[in-house]
């Protein structure tokens, strides 16, 4: 294949790439407040990339790297796509946690709605659901699992069982009636 017809990878990333690993930008002078499992996990995964999965792209790379002619040998370019991609994920990955403070959620007390609490909530229609409020880092709505600078967790911080708020969703403007706050 002619070298006219393939994409030069100058190995510089753009822009684009640095925002995308980025991941959800924290609020200007915030702190990156995590529950402790949350920030083990970043943990986990930095001690992950640093000490086996880095050192096994470099060990193909470097085997890669000796069987000659790079221009067409995929292992070579394919390690060294991925080689970046790690690095950027680790370079993430130490950003954040160099900002991360663990706040205990079973360290919390009281009635009031803080970070780490578990909230379930009851609509107008008499729907019941639960957020657990967490870092911007293990939000996963899916589980119920919003992050404390999402919109339903802003309105609802601060609160007390038996308080309404209102709130701007996809859907519009909802009520909800705070029904139990749990730190568990």
């Amino acid at each position: 294949m002619s070298k006219a017809f393939t994409k030069e990878d100058s190995g510089v990333e753009s822009p684009a790439d640095e925002a995308e690993e980025e991941g959800t930008p924290l609020p200007r002078g915030s702190k990156n407040y995590m529950t402790p499992p949350g920030a083990e996990r970043l943990r986990s995964e930095l001690r992950h990339l640093l000490n086996e999965a880095r050192p096994e792209v470099v060990r193909t790379v470097s085997w890669a790297a000796s069987n000659g002619d790079r221009s067409e040998n995929g292992d070579y370019i394919y390690g060294k796509k991925r080689l970046r991609e790690i690095d950027r994920r680790i370079r993430f990955l130490q950003r954040r946690l160099d900002q991360v403070e663990v706040v205990d959620p079973k360290q919390q007390k009281g009635d009031r709605v803080l970070f780490g609490a578990r909230v379930t909530v009851e609509d107008e229609s008499g729907i019941q659901k639960t957020y657990r409020i967490v870092g911007i880092d293990e939000a996963d709505p899916t589980n119920g699992d919003v992050s404390w600078i999402s919109p339903i967790a802003k309105a609802l911080l601060n609160t007390r069982v038996g308080e309404v708020i209102s709130f701007r969703s996809p859907k519009g403007e909802e009520e909800l009636e705070i029904v139990s706050v749990s730190f568990s």
